[in-house]
């Protein structure tokens, strides 16, 4: 009798509520509405509960190098755990290539490993390779970008006209586009090709270790484009956070892209201090000289940066200290210098197919700066490409940042 009374109520709390309007209305103008209730044999009126469903978010990663299949991990992880939030199923646009006579695709959905670029890494059953970078993104509302950025004007080319305009994407590219008109950031590049908002992930995240699940943090520069947008900061967090590797969101995504990429021409030089075998205290100081450069390009350059996020944040000072203690920049810096090579020739050679962004990096700031005639404001930076383009003593490091230490 009791549950008898509770929807007797119920009723007479729906006609009371929709009375005033229906002088108004019409049968046929009347509009559907569908309500869902959580009521039991022992509810009240006041227990009396109105369920709104949370909108399902697909998400696909494009690019599956080392950090490109260490954050398609990380992303069906969580799209596994969310399942209310997020379709389950992670789609990963791989480049197609043989490994061992087969294909690399089918590898990595049948041993859940991509083990060229990742190997010694279980992925999620949920991670689904894919060769087309068309299908992979086909009812997608939620693109992680992941590839070399100087790979990314093609992948944008196929896909501009294909991706609904609703579609929100989050960059984790280090790097930035140059062209005749000045200097892009990563993100901004991928909103005005493809029409879409897109923020940036940057932080200390050598791909290894954050895929073996050791702890680190990261930053994501997400501003809602959209007060009526369900893909908000706090569903980006759930994408990408995880017990091993812990979030910010904040809005400055200026700031984190120009961190993500500037940091690795810092790297370069720390590993041709390394290379040199100048030891840590060099070291600390090439660290210091390129934290005041990455600062300054982006406060002279890009207004809107937060001179905090150089200093405050994962992206900033602790991405420069874990970039100069390892990774593909520092590697290659110390290996050139040891070996007396061209640097390309050692990409080739020690990256096994993958690139260090710090290389191309450095060469389309450097003429970004040459036609401002800023070059001197930016010593580390001119140094670092006229050792790797020109053939300059790296032994030269020192009197060069010397001479101009009165300007910071």
């Amino acid at each position: 009798m009791r549950g008898t009374s509770a929807i007797r109520g119920i009723s007479q709390l729906l006609r009371a509520h929709l009375k005033p309007l229906t002088p108004q209305l019409t049968p046929s103008s009347i509009p559907s509405i569908s309500y869902s209730f959580t009521i039991s044999a022992t509810s009240s009126v006041s227990d009396m509960t109105i369920k709104t469903k949370t909108p399902i978010h697909k998400v696909s990663v494009i690019g599956s190098g080392n950090w490109g299949s260490a954050i398609a991990k990380i992303v069906a992880e969580n799209t596994a755990e969310n399942s209310e939030m997020f379709d389950i199923d992670v789609r990963m646009w791989v480049f197609e290539e043989l490994v061992g006579g087969k294909k690399l695709t089918e590898i990595i959905n049948a041993q859940h490993e991509n083990v060229k670029y990742l190997p010694g890494i279980k992925l999620p059953s949920n991670v689904v390779a894919v060769p087309d970078l068309l299908d992979t993104v086909k009812d997608a509302d939620l693109l992680v970008f992941n590839v070399p950025h100087q790979f990314l004007p093609r992948i944008c080319s196929q896909l501009k006209g294909k991706v609904p305009p609703t579609v929100r994407a989050v960059s984790c590219i280090k790097g930035v586009e140059v062209s005749g008109d000045g200097i892009t950031i990563i993100a901004n590049y991928i909103s005005k090709e493809l029409g879409i908002y897109c923020g940036a992930l940057s932080g200390a995240n050598l791909a290894p270790e954050v895929a073996q699940e050791k702890f680190s943090e990261t930053t994501i520069a997400y501003k809602i484009p959209d007060p009526n947008d369900t893909i908000d900061a706090r569903v980006v967090r759930a994408l990408f956070h995880r017990p091993y590797f812990h979030v910010n969101v904040v809005d400055d995504v200026a700031g984190v892209s120009l961190c993500g990429a500037l940091k690795n021409i810092v790297a370069l030089a720390s590993g041709f201090v390394d290379g040199m075998e100048w030891g840590d205290n060099a070291k600390a100081a090439i660290i210091r000289r390129g934290l005041l450069e990455m600062t300054k390009f982006g406060r002279e350059f890009f207004p809107e940066c937060k001179a905090a996020t150089f200093t405050e944040e994962s992206c900033g000072v602790a991405d420069v200290i874990t970039s100069c203690s390892g990774g593909r920049n520092h590697k290659l810096g110390a290996a050139m210098i040891k070996s007396n090579r061209p640097i390309f020739e050692l990409e080739d050679e020690l990256l096994k197919g993958q690139k260090a962004q710090g290389v191309t990096t450095a060469q389309e700031v450097h003429e970004f700066l040459e036609r401002r005639d800023k070059l001197e404001d930016f010593p580390l930076f001119t140094a670092v490409h006229d050792i790797i383009f020109k053939g300059m003593d790296s032994y030269a490091l020192p009197q060069i940042l010397e001479d101009v230490e009165q300007k910071f």
